[in-house]
Protein backbone atom coordinates (compact mmCIF):
# COMPACT_ATOMS: atom_id res chain seq x y z
CA UNK A 1 0.00 0.00 0.00
CA UNK A 2 1.06 3.37 -0.58
CA UNK A 3 1.82 6.11 2.05
CA UNK A 4 -1.88 6.72 3.55
CA UNK A 5 -3.21 3.80 3.24
CA UNK A 6 0.06 1.44 5.06
CA UNK A 7 -0.88 3.81 7.72
CA UNK A 8 -4.07 2.98 8.09
CA UNK A 9 -4.18 0.51 10.96
CA UNK A 10 -6.98 -2.36 9.42
CA UNK A 11 -6.01 -5.15 12.21
CA UNK A 12 -7.78 -2.64 15.19
CA UNK A 13 -10.29 -1.22 12.69
CA UNK A 14 -11.50 -5.22 12.07
CA UNK A 15 -10.63 -6.15 15.58
CA UNK A 16 -13.08 -3.33 16.20
CA UNK A 17 -15.80 -3.95 13.95
CA UNK A 18 -15.80 -7.46 15.29
CA UNK A 19 -16.33 -6.69 18.76
CA UNK A 20 -19.02 -4.15 17.82
CA UNK A 21 -20.04 -6.70 15.80
CA UNK A 22 -20.67 -9.69 18.91
CA UNK A 23 -21.83 -7.12 21.24
CA UNK A 24 -23.60 -3.79 19.93
CA UNK A 25 -23.20 -1.81 23.09
CA UNK A 26 -19.66 -1.65 21.88
CA UNK A 27 -20.76 0.29 19.73
CA UNK A 28 -22.22 3.11 21.58
CA UNK A 29 -20.92 6.32 22.78
CA UNK A 30 -21.12 10.24 22.06
CA UNK A 31 -18.65 13.21 20.71
CA UNK A 32 -18.43 16.57 21.64
CA UNK A 33 -17.24 19.81 20.92
CA UNK A 34 -17.26 22.95 22.88
CA UNK A 35 -17.04 26.21 21.42
CA UNK A 36 -16.31 29.12 23.54
CA UNK A 37 -16.36 32.95 22.14
CA UNK A 38 -13.07 34.34 22.06
CA UNK A 39 -13.26 37.69 20.52
CA UNK A 40 -14.95 39.46 17.60
CA UNK A 41 -16.24 36.86 15.54
CA UNK A 42 -13.83 33.96 16.47
CA UNK A 43 -14.83 30.99 18.26
CA UNK A 44 -11.84 27.86 19.63
CA UNK A 45 -13.36 24.58 19.49
CA UNK A 46 -12.40 22.30 21.52
CA UNK A 47 -13.13 18.43 21.11
CA UNK A 48 -10.93 15.70 22.52
CA UNK A 49 -7.42 17.34 23.12
CA UNK A 50 -7.63 19.14 19.75
CA UNK A 51 -8.39 23.11 19.17
CA UNK A 52 -9.92 24.51 15.86
CA UNK A 53 -10.22 28.67 15.28
CA UNK A 54 -13.26 30.15 13.47
CA UNK A 55 -13.44 33.47 12.77
CA UNK A 56 -15.70 35.50 9.78
CA UNK A 57 -14.37 36.93 6.63
CA UNK A 58 -14.03 40.36 6.72
CA UNK A 59 -17.14 41.27 5.00
CA UNK A 60 -19.20 39.73 7.54
CA UNK A 61 -17.62 41.40 10.03
CA UNK A 62 -14.61 38.96 10.98
CA UNK A 63 -10.65 39.57 10.72
CA UNK A 64 -10.67 36.46 8.34
CA UNK A 65 -7.94 34.88 10.92
CA UNK A 66 -9.18 31.26 11.17
CA UNK A 67 -11.44 28.91 8.73
CA UNK A 68 -15.39 29.71 8.46
CA UNK A 69 -17.86 27.65 10.30
CA UNK A 70 -18.99 27.29 6.48
CA UNK A 71 -15.78 25.68 5.44
CA UNK A 72 -15.90 23.47 8.74
CA UNK A 73 -18.51 21.40 7.26
CA UNK A 74 -17.18 21.24 3.45
CA UNK A 75 -13.80 19.96 5.39
CA UNK A 76 -15.81 17.44 7.11
CA UNK A 77 -17.35 15.89 4.44
CA UNK A 78 -13.77 16.27 2.89
CA UNK A 79 -12.10 14.40 5.55
CA UNK A 80 -14.82 11.62 6.27
CA UNK A 81 -14.94 10.69 2.33
CA UNK A 82 -11.01 10.35 2.57
CA UNK A 83 -11.22 8.13 5.14
CA UNK A 84 -13.57 5.96 3.61
CA UNK A 85 -11.58 5.87 0.44
CA UNK A 86 -8.38 4.98 2.45
CA UNK A 87 -10.72 2.26 4.19
CA UNK A 88 -12.34 0.62 1.36
CA UNK A 89 -9.20 0.78 -0.90
CA UNK A 90 -7.32 -1.07 1.63
CA UNK A 91 -10.29 -3.85 2.14
CA UNK A 92 -9.83 -3.82 -1.52
CA UNK A 93 -6.18 -4.20 -1.39
CA UNK A 94 -5.69 -1.22 -4.07
CA UNK A 95 -2.90 1.13 -3.81
CA UNK A 96 -3.02 4.91 -4.32
CA UNK A 97 -0.54 7.16 -5.54
CA UNK A 98 -2.36 9.98 -4.79
CA UNK A 99 -5.92 10.79 -3.04
CA UNK A 100 -7.88 14.12 -3.11
CA UNK A 101 -11.49 15.09 -2.19
CA UNK A 102 -12.27 18.70 -3.15
CA UNK A 103 -15.50 19.63 -1.45
CA UNK A 104 -17.72 22.64 -2.67
CA UNK A 105 -20.54 24.61 -2.20
CA UNK A 106 -22.43 27.84 -3.18
CA UNK A 107 -24.59 30.02 -1.05
CA UNK A 108 -26.12 33.58 -0.99
CA UNK A 109 -25.60 35.60 1.66
CA UNK A 110 -29.15 37.11 1.43
CA UNK A 111 -30.20 34.16 3.56
CA UNK A 112 -27.18 34.43 6.44
CA UNK A 113 -27.80 38.61 6.54
CA UNK A 114 -31.77 38.36 6.85
CA UNK A 115 -32.02 40.10 3.46
CA UNK A 116 -34.47 37.52 2.08
CA UNK A 117 -36.67 34.57 4.04
CA UNK A 118 -37.29 33.00 1.38
CA UNK A 119 -33.11 31.98 0.91
CA UNK A 120 -31.78 29.34 3.09
CA UNK A 121 -28.65 30.60 4.94
CA UNK A 122 -26.92 27.42 4.67
CA UNK A 123 -25.16 26.11 1.38
CA UNK A 124 -28.04 25.15 -1.88
CA UNK A 125 -25.68 22.61 -3.00
CA UNK A 126 -22.79 20.23 -1.95
CA UNK A 127 -20.68 18.51 -4.75
CA UNK A 128 -17.13 16.34 -4.61
CA UNK A 129 -14.49 15.42 -7.23
CA UNK A 130 -12.30 12.96 -5.80
CA UNK A 131 -9.08 13.12 -7.28
CA UNK A 132 -6.93 9.81 -7.68
CA UNK A 133 -3.85 8.36 -9.16
CA UNK A 134 -4.08 4.87 -9.32
CA UNK A 135 -3.76 1.79 -11.30
CA UNK A 136 -7.46 0.49 -9.73
CA UNK A 137 -10.36 -0.05 -12.94
CA UNK A 138 -13.28 1.64 -12.65
CA UNK A 139 -15.53 -0.51 -11.80
CA UNK A 140 -13.31 -0.80 -8.60
CA UNK A 141 -12.97 3.08 -8.21
CA UNK A 142 -16.91 3.55 -8.46
CA UNK A 143 -17.24 0.28 -6.08
CA UNK A 144 -14.99 2.16 -3.32
CA UNK A 145 -16.46 5.47 -3.86
CA UNK A 146 -19.98 4.05 -3.05
CA UNK A 147 -19.23 2.19 -0.01
CA UNK A 148 -17.13 5.35 1.57
CA UNK A 149 -20.19 7.51 0.49
CA UNK A 150 -22.42 4.85 2.26
CA UNK A 151 -20.47 4.55 5.23
CA UNK A 152 -20.26 8.34 5.58
CA UNK A 153 -21.16 9.32 9.16
CA UNK A 154 -20.99 13.01 8.29
CA UNK A 155 -22.65 12.38 4.92
CA UNK A 156 -24.90 10.63 6.64
CA UNK A 157 -25.64 14.15 8.87
CA UNK A 158 -25.69 15.89 5.83
CA UNK A 159 -28.20 13.67 3.78
CA UNK A 160 -30.65 12.86 6.92
CA UNK A 161 -32.25 15.35 9.11
CA UNK A 162 -30.72 14.39 13.01
CA UNK A 163 -33.01 15.30 15.97
CA UNK A 164 -31.81 18.93 17.14
CA UNK A 165 -32.55 20.41 20.38
CA UNK A 166 -30.97 23.32 22.18
CA UNK A 167 -31.04 24.85 25.78
CA UNK A 168 -30.01 28.29 27.30
CA UNK A 169 -28.20 27.92 30.22
CA UNK A 170 -26.94 31.05 32.54
CA UNK A 171 -23.34 31.07 34.08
Amino acid sequence: MSKSAANLDMQTYNATREAVSEDPEKGQGSFEAVTEWSDGAVGVTRARSFEIRTDEPEALGGKDSAIDPMELILGALGSCLTIGWVTHANKQGVDFRHLKVTVKAPFDLRGYLGVDKAVRPGFSALEYEVQVDTDADDATLAEIKEAAAAGSPVLDNILNETPLSGTIVRS
